[in-house]
C-alpha cells in the first residue's frame, strides 16, 4: 500500500484577501487516480503571516477539501471560507491507496 505525507502553504493573498484559495501538491510519482487525499491544519504550526493561535482557529473559519488525485502527479487542496481571509496558512496532507 502506497502512501505519503507532506506540507503545503495556502495563500489567501494580501488585504482584503479572498474567500477561496488553492494549492497544488505535485511530485507524487506513486499516487494513483483512486488514492484518497486529506488536508488538515495542525494547531501549533505557524506561517509567514499567521501565528499558531491563528492556525488553531482556522478550522472554525475555513473548510479544506482535496481534489481527485492525478495519477503519478498529485492533487489540489482547496480552502473556502465564509469570511475573507488573508495571508498564508501552513497545511499538512496525507494520501493513501
Amino acid at each position: 500500500m502506497a502512501s505519503a505525507t507532506g506540507t503545503a502553504t495556502i495563500d489567501f493573498g494580501a488585504f482584503p484577501g479572498t474567500n477561496e484559495a488553492s494549492v497544488a501538491v505535485t511530485g507524487q510519482g506513486t499516487i494513483s487516480g483512486t488514492s484518497k487525499a486529506e488536508a488538515f491544519v495542525m494547531g501549533d504550526d505557524t506561517s509567514g503571516t499567521h501565528t499558531a493561535n491563528d492556525h488553531r482557529y482556522f478550522a472554525a473559519l475555513a473548510g479544506l477539501t482535496c481534489g481527485t488525485p492525478s495519477a503519478a502527479t498529485g492533487f489540489t487542496i482547496y480552502a473556502r471560507s465564509t469570511e475573507k481571509l488573508q495571508g498564508t496558512f501552513a497545511l499538512r496532507w496525507v494520501w493513501t491507496d
